[in-house]
């Protein structure tokens, strides 16, 4: 193959004319064949109206579903929120059903907010969801069954007659109550149990605490003494989860840990931490405080909330799924009609070769979408350089590269490069010794032109070690004013003898960056006004001091999922 090395001006400056004048459009930049360009081709979204986090997810009978918090009427999210449903057989290929649960009822009637779904033994479905009465959306725990569990795909719902199931406790807020998650089996006391999440802003507080409840039959429900955890100045936890992960050895030594995940009301990012679980104690310990919840890791460093997690009983695996919101503006939305899509289902399990961090990984069968491939092997940058990578398109891509520095360059730089960080950073234009390399991706042909740069950073820190940061550059992914661009991502661990090796995943507005496995992930939402219409792909090195060699490129073009986005044959859908 025959590749094209042009010149590092790729990563500096827009031109300042525009592709379209905004002042003359009153300041909307966007055509109709913009906007309908973002549309995603294999990430699961509705025809129309506000979509956000999934509020339920499980395997029943042979079909996934997922369920979330959907506006029928409008493109952001307003009171009288219902559930969506969608099902598929293999988490790629979804069917939207009718609207599962609508705001009818006092105690939901300004809205049916986020929940969970349980499969107990026996095969029977509860659903527990918060509902905003009536009285000033005052949040409520309420629950409902399947009007015919023998449907598979669970098209019509009761709420049952005892809602609300659950209130506030005493000396939490009747408004910070919600998202109640898929509830346990406690063998030690034959009772299952419950997680939601809530914040403390008592006497000069804002914590955020975890509060389960034990119950033998879903109508009664019993609130475990204590806090299972708390974190000050974090804030209202919301669509919290909470999970086992990793191996136990063969003598029975316990070697599980416990994922506690809430996402951050304040910030609007969903944080996990690594810890221990005492169940007779009601209480969850960190591994490590510093990466305590909240104020460590996260699931993804990008646009990326309200996930939540399932047990996947037909393939052993547990799987996470999170809503990705617009960051242009709410004018647009309104013109195209539609807001929010859905990441891809990711795998989640502990990284046992550090057992400090999770793994997210896209499921394999996001893989049957694959084309033809563009392979390439042993491709040297050197520094200040790009290299075009020929395709025939550069919309839908699943992209997989792994990238080894110049030992010598390495082991020659002895000037630390303390304190790197994406957000901070200025993005890939801004050169150290040993980074940024990587991808450019949805770049437009223009040196000058649109690109969003998804790149490794190394620096020698004080003791002397090398640190990877992994970052996505949204800065000079459009041209567009009424757009919000960032530098995203984080640290991400790479162990001796490692390359650096990254995943992306690009699919319209939407790009996905995985590092090392899953290690770290990231989520952008780009909005071209030129390289949408021939997007291309680049390596490439800004580093100063050292070569890179790509060990490894394939870049996937991908198919759509073709998601069926209505049922004619119902009476309500989701359309």
């Amino acid at each position: 193959m025959v590749v094209v090395v042009v010149g590092a001006t790729l990563l500096a400056g827009f031109r300042v004319d525009q592709a379209v004048d905004e002042e003359a459009a009153g300041g909307f930049p966007w055509s109709n064949e913009m906007l309908q360009w973002q549309r995603s081709g294999y990430h699961f979204q509705t025809a129309k109206n506000y979509m956000s986090g999934t509020s339920g997810l499980m395997y029943y009978r042979g079909w996934y579903h997922m369920f979330f918090q959907y506006n029928p009427v409008g493109t952001d999210w307003d009171d009288g929120m219902e559930w969506g449903h969608a099902v598929s057989r293999n988490l790629v290929q979804w069917r939207t059903l009718p609207i599962a649960m609508v705001a009818d009822q006092w105690y939901d009637i300004l809205g049916v907010l986020s929940g969970s779904m349980t499969v107990l033994p026996n095969g029977t479905v509860i659903m527990i969801y918060t509902g905003a009465t009536n009285a000033s959306a005052v949040e409520v725990q309420c629950i409902a069954t399947p009007a015919d569990p023998t449907d598979p795909l669970l098209r019509r719902w009761t709420k049952h007659p005892a809602n609300p199931v659950i209130w506030s406790p005493p000396g939490v807020g009747t408004k910070d109550f919600r998202d109640p998650m898929t509830a346990w089996y406690d063998e030690s006391d034959d009772t299952w149990r419950t997680l939601l999440g809530s914040k403390d802003d008592n006497n000069g507080h804002h914590d955020g605490i975890a509060m389960m409840y034990k119950t033998k039959d879903f109508l009664n429900y019993e609130l475990i003494p204590g806090i299972l955890h708390r974190v000050e100045r974090t804030g209202e936890w919301e669509c919290i989860d909470f999970y086992p992960v990793g191996r136990r050895t063969s003598d029975n030594s316990s070697e599980m840990l416990h994922v506690l995940k809430a996402s951050m009301d304040d910030e609007r990012h969903d944080y996990y931490s690594l810890g221990t679980y005492d169940s007779a104690a009601n209480r969850w310990t960190p591994i490590d405080p510093e990466l305590d919840l909240g104020i460590g890791l996260r699931y993804d460093w990008g646009k990326f909330y309200a996930s939540t997690s399932f047990y996947d009983p037909a393939k052993k695996r547990r799987v996470l799924m999170g809503y990705v919101g617009e960051v242009d503006s709410k004018r647009a939305d309104v013109v195209k009609g539609w807001a929010s899509i859905q990441s891809v289902p990711r795998t989640i399990a502990l990284d046992e070769k550090t057992r400090t961090n999770l793994l997210l990984w896209p499921v394999e069968e996001i893989e049957t979408l694959r084309l033809n491939a563009t392979e390439l092997s042993d491709v040297t940058l050197n520094t200040g350089s790009v290299i075009h990578i020929p395709l025939r398109q550069g919309t839908q891509l699943d992209i997989e590269a792994t990238f080894h520095l110049d030992a010598s360059a390495v082991a020659a730089l002895n000037e630390a490069d303390v304190g790197y960080n994406c957000s901070s950073s200025g993005g890939a234009v801004n050169r150290g010794a040993l980074g940024p390399f990587g991808l450019l991706v949805l770049a437009a042909g223009d040196r000058r032109g649109e690109q969003t740069a998804v790149y490794f950073y190394v620096s020698r820190g004080l003791d002397g070690g090398l640190h990877t940061s992994f970052c996505q550059d949204e800065l000079r992914s459009s041209r567009a004013k009424d757009v919000t661009k960032r530098v995203i991502g984080s640290t991400v661990p790479v162990l001796d003898g490692e390359a650096f090796s990254m995943r992306v995943l690009v699919d319209h507005s939407i790009v996905q960056g995985f590092a090392m496995g899953g290690r770290t992930t990231m989520t952008s939402r780009v909005y071209p006004m030129e390289a949408y219409q021939e997007a291309k792909v680049y390596l490439f090195n800004n580093a100063t001091g050292a070569s890179v060699t790509a060990e490894r490129l394939v870049v996937h073009e991908m198919d759509s999922a073709h998601n069926q986005l209505s049922n004619m044959d119902d009476h309500s859908y989701v359309q």
